[in-house]
């Protein structure tokens, strides 16, 4: 029996570098928390010019640069890979393991939205007639959608305003300051103070937007599916 535990002991601990390596953790000094629930993590990281990230791992994920940057990716088997973003980019990744390194002169900021759980059906299905997008194009762009999220482009100009309209889960990432006043099914409105980098949740809603600052304001939508 004492041999067994030996065995199993030494099989434990040589699997241990295959176990989840937690950004959080390893990262701790360029990635932090910023919101966490039983459906999404939202990761906020910052990264100086040049600056490397020890190895992680992610699970299916909405990425969205703030700063743009060139970013060198290291896999397990030494493979690298280079991706260059723009400013308010968002793009999809599988689950995936990595390191990193920034390439450019300056410093990266990135919000990454993990996905945990899907959400039960008759908490993400919209009325068609209730669809950001089709009711409202001018202001509700999609950038990609698959089973797990739809990502929306939402622009606003000065003063203008949106028509009624519906949302699933999501989470808003805002790629500018501003002001906006909301409007819900019920009459009821608040006014939404917006930082750049600012990440909210919101469960399924309806509501009516409206530009209420002096400049246009922009952000990504991440909806759940």
């Amino acid at each position: 029996m004492y041999g067994v535990a030996i065995t199993i002991a030494l099989l434990t601990l040589a699997s241990a570098p295959t176990l989840a390596q937690d950004p959080v953790k390893v990262a701790a000094k360029q990635c932090k928390v910023a919101f966490e629930n039983d459906y999404v993590r939202v990761l906020s990281w910052s990264t100086g010019p040049h600056e490397k990230t020890a190895m992680h791992d992610h699970p299916a994920m909405v990425s969205i640069s703030l700063s743009g940057g060139n970013t060198r990716f290291t896999s397990p088997d030494g493979k690298t890979r280079e991706v260059e973003t723009k400013a308010g980019q968002a793009s999809w990744s599988d689950p995936d393991k990595h390191s990193s390194e920034e390439l450019g002169g300056k410093a990266g900021r990135i919000i990454q939205v993990e996905l945990k759980k899907r959400r039960a059906a008759g908490m993400v299905a919209l009325a068609a007639a209730e669809d950001s997008a089709a009711v409202d194009p001018k202001h509700y762009k999609v950038e990609f959608q698959n089973d797990r999220v739809r990502v929306l482009r939402i622009k606003y100009g000065p003063g203008e305003k949106s028509v009624m309209h519906g949302h699933p889960a999501n989470v808003a990432v805002f790629l500018t300051a501003g002001q906006a006043k909301m409007t819900a099914s019920d009459g009821k409105t608040n006014v939404l103070a917006m930082k750049v980098g600012q990440v909210q949740w919101a469960d399924k809603e309806k509501h009516l937007p409206e530009n209420a600052g002096s400049k246009p304001f922009e952000l990504i939508l991440v909806e759940l599916n």
